[in-house]
């Protein structure tokens, strides 16, 4: 936990997807500290004309490596999302060549109540997880 979810236009080889992944990954758990195999993450991709992400005003060009990150979560502090964007599009710059202006992300956060791994438990309030 954290679960990504990644949006993007068709086009992509597994290989570019599973660099973004992986990339995504170790932003992660560089940023919020989770344990390395805490990994949930799901591709969404679109044909041209199905995704539509602009600059909301700022500027800010785009082009067919175009990546909306939905990060669902517990409640994170705003320190560890700063540095999750800025590792995060470090981290896609160099493992896949995706500029930072074609990165935009979206923090939806959630409860302790909200999340069950399995088994028919929601670990955070068993204390199984922390």
């Amino acid at each position: 936990m954290p679960l990504l979810r990644f949006n993007i236009l068709l086009g992509r080889t597994d290989p570019e997807i599973s660099r973004l992944l992986d990339a995504a990954h170790r932003a992660i758990v560089t940023a919020f500290g989770v344990p390395e195999g805490d990994r949930y993450q799901l591709v969404s991709e679109y044909r041209e004309g199905t995704l539509t992400l602009l600059d909301t005003g700022l500027g800010i060009k785009r082009t067919n490596k175009v990546t909306l990150v939905e990060v669902t979560s517990r409640m994170r502090p705003e320190a560890q999302k700063k540095r999750f964007y800025e590792i995060l599009c470090e981290n896609l710059k160099e493992d896949c060549g995706i500029e930072s202006s074609d990165i935009i992300v979206s923090f939806v956060e959630n409860g302790d109540a909200d999340w069950s791994f399995g088994l028919g438990r929601a670990q955070f309030l068993t204390g199984e997880l922390s």
